[in-house]
């Protein structure tokens, strides 16, 4: 059974960092990409990067390109989302979730795709 529970969010000032971690208590873990959403107040939830099983290839929205980095550590059996240089629009609870198909050799950004989430951490960015 898959239990994904997030945490590392928080109030930080802008240009600050946080990393974000998301713990996978299920036995599986290192057979499926793992990706990282976010959602505003009132806005659609967004895709912000994703990591292939294996950890060994990325993938980023442009929005965050340069400012966010994923990786896994799949002998934690955990995700990571170092955030940087944070803006005040980065303000939105963040969730990861774990992809449906096992060990998909391309990337997919879709919500859809993606059948396991956490509860979400809030990460707010103060001007």
């Amino acid at each position: 059974q898959v239990q994904l529970v997030e945490s590392g969010g928080g109030l930080v000032q802008a240009g600050g960092s946080l990393r974000l971690s998301c713990l996978d208590s299920g036995r599986t873990f290192g057979s499926y990409a793992m990706a990282w959403f976010r959602q505003a107040p009132g806005k659609e939830r967004k895709f912000v990067a994703v990591v292939s099983w294996s950890g060994g290839s990325t993938y980023t929205a442009d929005s965050v390109k340069g400012r966010f980095t994923i990786s896994r550590d799949n002998a934690k059996s955990t995700v990571y989302l170092q955030v940087n240089s944070l803006k005040p629009e980065d303000t939105a609870v963040y969730y990861c979730a774990l992809d449906r198909q096992w060990r998909r050799s391309y990337f997919v950004t879709s919500p859809d795709e993606y059948d396991h989430w956490g509860q979400g951490t809030q990460v707010t960015v103060s001007s």
